[in-house]
């Protein structure tokens, strides 16, 4: 019992200097939580960016949609059912009828009185308009389509899929390699901040080495002191890329440009900003305090 109460009791007095450090040299440890938010809320904005370009870009593909004719000798009972065999090719993820008096009802709603002259059901086929679970396949999907029995022709935007295709997969690139920039940018700068912060400490370690202190002994406070600094950095950051965000989307929402594009609700990725946030500041945090003490331990 004695040794495991010494063991607490020292493990207390450890835990307690890490704490009473970030109050004792205040301003550094001001720097360094400051030093945190900024870094995480460049990363943060660039991943959020990169999350509303890739759902508006999954918006656009949903609009660009192929549009399957059925040949117009079959009964109106067998137009109805090659949408079953439509179903079943790979890649459609969903189907929709449209029948020849609703294509000429929404033909007639879009131009006025001199296109609709001599226009009459008899020019308008049965149609299905066919929405794909991934665009990139839209060519292979095409020629799948027209082999289905019962289907005469089949309208697809390639060229458009081909534009969104590409702007998906470099919006993702130039996202990963900013991300990745911006941690490394990010570790270096608090690892120095700390680091600059702990040679002021210098002789205080220097003075612990020499009364018999053990390497684990002096860095556990340090250990400490990154793990707030890094909490306390990343839930700041959390809180402020919130408001930040809402301010800027209610702004963007507030425009013209508001009634062509959706943005994502920040509630939908709260939770996985929260957790790399705080994941992130923990572990540079701790790396930083670990780090800025290595060399100052061989004395």
């Amino acid at each position: 019992m004695g040794i495991t109460a010494m063991r607490l009791s020292r493990g207390g007095y450890l835990i307690g200097e890490g704490f009473r450090s970030i109050t004792k040299h205040g301003f550094m440890s001001f720097a360094s939580v400051t030093i945190i938010m900024a870094c995480l809320i460049i990363m943060g904005s660039v991943s959020l960016l990169s999350v509303n370009i890739d759902a508006l870009i999954k918006d656009l593909e949903n609009q660009n949609e192929i549009v399957a004719f059925v040949d117009e000798e079959l009964p109106d009972e067998e137009a109805m059912a090659v949408g079953e065999r439509l179903e079943q090719v790979d890649n459609v993820q969903s189907v929709e009828f449209v029948s020849k008096d609703t294509a000429m009802n929404n033909f007639m709603g879009k131009y006025d009185s001199s296109f609709r002259e001599g226009i009459d059901v008899t020019v308008f086929r049965h149609r299905y308009v066919i929405h794909l679970t991934d665009i990139a396949l839209m060519a292979e999907t095409k020629e799948a389509l027209e082999n289905v029995e019962g289907v005469a022709k089949v309208n697809a935007h390639l060229e458009y899929a081909d534009i969104f295709v590409t702007v998906r997969n470099v919006v993702s690139v130039v996202s990963l390699v900013l991300i990745i920039m911006l941690v490394f940018v990010s570790v270096f700068i608090m690892s120095n901040t700390i680091k600059l912060a702990t040679f002021n400490r210098r002789e205080e370690i220097a003075i612990m080495k020499m009364v018999g202190a053990n390497n684990g002994f002096i860095r556990l406070p340090f250990v400490i002191e990154g793990l707030a600094l890094g909490i306390m950095g990343g839930g700041l950051a959390f809180a402020a890329e919130w408001g930040v965000y809402e301010l800027l989307t209610g702004k963007i929402l507030g425009t013209v440009a508001g009634s062509f594009i959706s943005v994502v609700p920040f509630t939908d990725v709260a939770v996985p900003v929260l957790i790399c946030y705080l994941g992130t500041g923990i572990l540079v945090g701790v790396f930083g305090g670990i780090n800025a003490i290595r060399n100052y331990l061989k004395v």
